[in-house]
C-alpha cells in the first residue's frame, strides 16, 4: 500500500527522509465554533433538501440542484458509495445554532502515497454565504488535514467562470497553479475550463494565522 514509505509500528513511516505518521485520512467529525463537520449520512436528506434545492447554489456543480428528500438520499447514496473505495470523505456541514445541516463538503483525491488530498465539493445554503461558515469549514479541514492526517499538500479547485469562488480561495491564502482547459462536462452540457490552487505544508503556518484572522474579526 506504501511502496516509498517504511512502515513502523505505531502507524509511523520514514517518508523521504522524515519520519512521519501514515497518512492515512478515516471520517472523524471536526468541532468549530459556527460549524461541525461530521460524516455525511443517509439521515441528512431532509435539511440538504431544504438548502439544496436552491438553484443559484450548482450553476458551476456537476449535478443539478436537489429536486426532493428521495433525490437528496440519492445524492447521499452516491457520496457513500465513493466513500467506500477510500478515495473521498463526506462531510455534513452542520450550524451550531440550529443542529441542521446546511451544506456538504469532502476530502477527495486521497493520495496516501504522495500525502495529499484536495478539498472540494463544497455547497453551503444561500443563507448562509457570505458568513463565516465557508472560512470555518476550509480552517477545519486544513488543520485536520495538516496537523493530524501529515499532508503535505492540499488542493483546491473551481470554475473558471466562478470568480467569486476564486476570490474566496484566494482569500483564504491558498496559491493559484493553472488552468485545466476543457476539464470537465457539467451536468447541463457545458464543458468548464478549472482553476487550481493548493495549499503546501510550508506554508500552512501562515495560511492558519490568516484564517484565525478571519474567524476572530467574524466573531468580534
Amino acid at each position: 500500500m506504501y511502496p516509498l514509505a517504511l512502515i513502523f509500528r505505531g502507524g509511523y513511516a520514514k517518508w523521504g527522509g522524515r519520519v512521519m505518521r501514515q497518512f492515512d485520512p478515516k471520517p472523524v467529525t471536526l468541532e468549530g465554533s459556527h460549524v461541525r463537520l461530521e460524516p455525511l449520512l443517509r439521515h441528512h436528506a431532509e435539511d440538504l433538501f431544504e438548502v439544496g434545492k436552491e438553484e443559484t447554489i450548482w450553476p458551476y456543480m456537476s449535478r443539478p440542484p436537489l429536486k426532493s428528500v428521495e433525490d437528496a438520499r440519492a445524492w447521499i447514496g452516491q457520496a457513500l458509495e465513493v466513500a467506500a473505495t477510500d478515495t473521498q470523505i463526506p462531510f455534513a456541514i452542520i450550524e451550531r445554532a440550529s443542529g441542521k445541516a446546511i451544506g456538504s463538503t469532502r476530502y477527495m483525491d486521497i493520495r496516501r502515497n504522495d500525502r495529499g488530498l484536495e478539498i472540494g465539493w463544497t455547497w453551503i445554503g444561500t443563507a448562509f454565504q457570505r458568513t463565516a461558515v465557508n472560512t470555518e469549514c476550509k480552517y477545519l479541514l486544513l488543520r485536520h488535514a495538516f496537523e493530524e492526517l501529515g499532508a503535505v499538500r492540499v488542493q483546491l479547485k473551481t470554475d473558471l467562470r466562478n470568480v467569486r469562488s476564486q476570490r474566496a480561495i484566494e482569500r483564504l491564502g491558498a496559491a493559484r497553479e493553472g488552468v485545466l482547459r476543457k476539464h470537465m462536462v457539467l451536468w447541463d452540457g457545458f464543458i468548464r475550463d478549472t482553476v487550481y490552487y493548493s495549499v503546501i505544508e510550508d506554508e500552512w503556518p501562515e495560511v492558519k494565522r490568516r484564517l484565525e484572522d478571519l474567524l476572530g474579526r467574524a466573531r468580534a
